[in-house]
């Protein structure tokens, strides 16, 4: 079965300078993150906090445009931080990044280099196309640690598997469904990009990823640019 990952042309219309980076891994072996790979996020935390101040994360270019995008769509961003903002004020707080498996810490560890918002999803098991785009409000989302179901806001973004929500708000938290498990053997990595990043820095970051899994969980890797010219990448 082959199925689609798309981005709305609606998203577009709004911001019409977004991109969206995807990064397609199969056949990984994943795993807990080696020590060479904990230690680079270590470092990488040390680096974010010689070169960002906590009372300058808000004025931060890459981190001012999310959240100005987020008031746009009538969400406080201080109170759903965009997923890569979340992971530089733990960080400025001198909280390291828990150690989840290799998959997901070289995502975390790129996010924070980068200062993009990077999201992971396990596709072993998909059964319809991934879309990102304005939520019905008839929507599911299950969030981690918990067995309540939400229902997303009519209008919001949402990256969604049929019905079913992997990611609400965006970039701000992602569902269990697409959870990435040790046992994981496929992967889709979404990078997030809004202006001051540049289409040439969202391949770059492509690139930084599928260098990284490579690495540390082989497999066979494909990755590519989602923009207002090209909505839709069939996986196969």
């Amino acid at each position: 079965m082959s199925v689609n990952i798309k981005v709305s042309a609606e998203v577009f219309d709004k911001f019409p300078a977004y991109r969206r980076g995807l990064v397609i891994a199969r056949d990984i072996v994943n795993g807990d993150s080696p020590e060479e790979l904990a230690a680079s996020l270590r470092d990488a935390e040390k680096s974010l906090c010689e070169r960002l101040k906590p009372e300058a994360i808000a004025s931060h270019p890459r981190i001012e445009s999310w959240r100005e995008a987020y008031r746009s769509l009538g969400v406080k961003p201080s109170e759903f931080r965009p997923s890569m903002e979340a992971l530089v004020r733990r960080a400025l707080k001198k909280e390291p990044l828990p150690a989840i498996n290799k998959a997901v810490d070289l995502g975390n560890l790129v996010s924070i280099q980068r200062l993009v918002p990077i999201g992971a999803h396990a596709i072993d098991r998909l059964a319809a196309d991934m879309d990102l785009r304005f939520a019905t409000g008839d929507e599911i989302f299950e969030p981690f640690g918990t067995d309540l179901v939400e229902r997303p806001n009519p209008g919001e973004i949402i990256f969604a598997e049929g019905n079913t929500v992997l990611t609400r708000r965006w970039t701000w938290r992602q569902s269990k469904h697409t959870l990435i498990l040790p046992e994981t053997t496929a992967v889709e990595f979404n990078v997030d990009a809004l202006p001051p990043v540049t289409d040439e820095e969202v391949k770059q970051i492509c690139g930084d990823i599928a260098a990284l899994v490579a690495k540390y969980c082989g497999g066979r890797i494909s990755f590519g640019v989602l923009s207002r010219d090209n909505l839709v990448v069939q996986l196969t």
